[in-house]
């Protein structure tokens, strides 16, 4: 739904945020206010072997 202002200053981080924006993910683990969504698909790899934590007003439930 949006990227986070406050990530890593890093480019690759920026750009793999950007190829997930308005994309579906399965949820692996909630914590609180945090979502682990499964972006493998992203980065061609099996979907479990990249995740990333995301806060939840930056996701939309489907």
């Amino acid at each position: 739904m949006a990227i986070p202002e406050a990530l890593p200053e890093d480019i690759e981080t920026r750009a793999l945020f950007m190829r997930c924006l308005g994309r579906h993910f399965p949820i692996v683990d909630l914590k609180g206010r945090l979502v682990e969504l499964e972006v493998g698909e992203v980065v061609q790899e099996p979907s479990y072997m990249h995740s990333f934590w995301i806060e939840q007003d930056y996701v939309r439930l489907a």
